[in-house]
């Protein structure tokens, strides 16, 4: 299909990304289906592993869990291969996504990363280049800041082990994660509100409550780790809507989740990993501020980086596209 008959938003020029769902079948129960599949796949078929890993080290009796997930050390399962049993599912989840999107919406997977164009892999790896800079900078003037709150836990190999099993995995789970909420569920939105700051916050909102059930938010509450969670979401949407794309969103996420995993964990972590050090207490909204100013500077060092000028991308209407009709050769507006 044609995309050169895509309308310009408020005549300023036109979104690949955000128009892209127009040109396909975009009524709401198709994002329903597409967006429950692979999560049904990812907590059935590939929680299997884990389940038979499980039950051979525990057999029938009870499960030690922490912080309401299964406690690897207490069962004997050795957490590198705890670690990857629990991102497993992810990455089913994520091939899933990919393979229904062309059957249910009627376009491609690239429509979804980016409106359809080629993928920009060296915005994925710059983005996760800056933002494990900023990670790493943050982690050191904690350590020096706070030294008694970190525990320098593990310098053997087992953390090379981590580290690679992170780069396997880590795209995977993060990369679902952006194309569901930043790629696909944005552009739902987006024919549901023609506009854009509903497709920022709707799907932040529901990236924030996805974690509703993480540890973390049953030891220090809905109301304090919620909005964490909702403000990581618009400023993946901010970037997603900036750059007419889900590269930024995937690189930064992405680095983000190796950099938590690999060199700092605590007790009450989602995941649990032999991390290079483990936070003895954890000050949710220190935490937040600290998020919110890494998440400023990197915002603003992407916005320089590809000069980023018109902030009407994160407000402004979206024109309902246009295209030839395959019979006639006449112009209309397209639904789905």
């Amino acid at each position: 299909m044609r995309t050169d008959t895509i309308e310009n938003y408020n005549g300023q020029g036109d979104s690949a990304f955000l128009t892209a769902p127009f040109m396909g079948k975009n009524a709401i129960w198709r994002y329903f289906i597409g967006t429950i599949i692979p999560f049904l796949v990812s907590n059935t078929i590939g929680a299997i592993p884990l389940i038979v890993v499980m039950f051979a080290y525990s057999g029938a009796g009870d499960l030690p869990t922490k912080g309401g997930m299964p406690d690897f050390e207490a069962i004997g399962i050795n957490l590198n291969l705890g670690f990857a049993l629990t991102v497993f599912p992810f990455v089913l989840a994520f091939f899933a996504f990919i393979l229904i999107i062309r059957p249910l919406n009627q376009r491609s997977i690239g429509s979804v990363v980016n409106g359809g164009r080629n993928i920009r892999w060296g915005r994925i790896f710059l983005s996760a280049l800056v933002w494990m800079a900023i990670s790493a900078v943050w982690l050191i003037w904690s350590l020096r800041n706070d030294p008694g709150n970190f525990i320098l836990s593990n310098t053997s190999k087992s953390l090379i082990t981590l580290a690679i099993i992170a780069m396997v995995m880590i795209p995977f789970q993060a990369g679902f994660e952006e194309l569901l909420f930043r790629g696909y569920l944005i552009q739902g939105f987006a024919v549901l509100s023609r506009n854009r700051w509903l497709p920022a916050v709707g799907s932040s909102l529901l990236f924030g409550l996805m974690h509703a059930l993480n540890p973390e938010v049953k030891e220090y509450g809905f109301l304090t780790m919620i909005p964490q969670y909702v403000f990581f979401g618009l400023v993946f949407a901010v970037l997603t809507l900036m750059d007419d794309g889900t590269e930024l969103a995937i690189g930064a996420h992405t680095a983000n989740n190796m950099f938590l995993f690999v060199f700092v964990t605590h007790k009450d972590s989602a995941l649990q990993t032999p991390a290079m050090y483990e936070q003895i207490n954890i000050y949710p909204w220190q935490d937040f501020a600290g998020l919110v100013v890494m998440s400023l500077l990197f915002i603003a060092l992407m916005a320089v980086v590809y000069g980023w000028k018109d902030v009407r991308k994160l407000y402004g209407r979206i024109a309902v596209p246009r295209r030839p009709d395959a019979e006639t050769g006449s112009d209309t507006k397209y639904s789905g």
